[in-house]
């Protein structure tokens, strides 16, 4: 029985599910685009959403002590560093996770002085925690392909990550509640005056 065993096993073992995961996320976060399989897409959906989350909860930290002391702000970088090495965790040793552009090109670490290319986690925080500050959820699409994968035939999925200040179109406009319906008021009883005389039997 599979009681309390949520979520597809994809036909691999703990250690090899977690891999998968890990790598579509970071081929998400540095493409913010991928094609996969849709039970993979769905899979990794939450998975992915859960390091935008800490890298959200980090960038919130920091902007809302930024100006109120310095006590304040050492506690906001302590929230923020967590909240990375929770990152690090889920997406594994990120050492040669460098971004590399269309043209095939390492894109730098502009913040830093050394010659040191930019990563996987390096965007996450500095890239996607800012740009979904705002939003409370909901930050990858994941959208049907028509065609089957070669193959095997697998279906396959487009999963992305929303731009800034974008939303979401919904295929099915949700109908408006229709208002509860009024109490119907009982009707009024009306009883025969006690006059002691038996109906006549027909």
């Amino acid at each position: 029985m599979r009681h309390g065993k949520r979520g597809r096993h994809l036909n691999r073992n703990a250690a090899h599910r977690r891999s998968l995961f890990r790598n579509l996320s970071r081929a998400l976060i540095t493409h913010e685009k991928i094609v996969t399989t849709l039970p993979k897409a769905k899979e990794l959906r939450p998975f992915v959403e859960k390091l935008i989350t800490l890298a959200k909860r980090a960038h919130a930290a920091v902007a809302a002590a930024a100006g109120k002391g310095e006590a304040e702000e050492k506690k906001a970088k302590l929230v923020a560093l967590h909240c990375r090495r929770q990152a690090m965790a889920e997406l594994g040793p990120t050492h040669g996770t460098a971004i590399w552009d269309k043209k095939e090109e390492l894109v730098e670490d502009p913040l830093s002085t050394k010659k040191s290319a930019d990563t996987v986690l390096k965007k996450l925080f500095r890239e996607l925690g800012p740009r979904f500050a705002d939003r409370p959820g909901g930050y990858t699409r994941i959208l049907k392909q028509h065609y089957r994968r070669l193959g095997d035939g697998g279906t396959t999925a487009v999963v992305e990550l929303l731009k800034k200040g974008e939303k979401k179109v919904q295929t099915k406009v949700r109908q408006p509640v229709a208002p509860a319906p009024a109490p119907i008021a009982p009707a009024p009883v009306t009883t025969a005056p006690a006059t002691g005389e038996t109906p006549a039997a027909n």
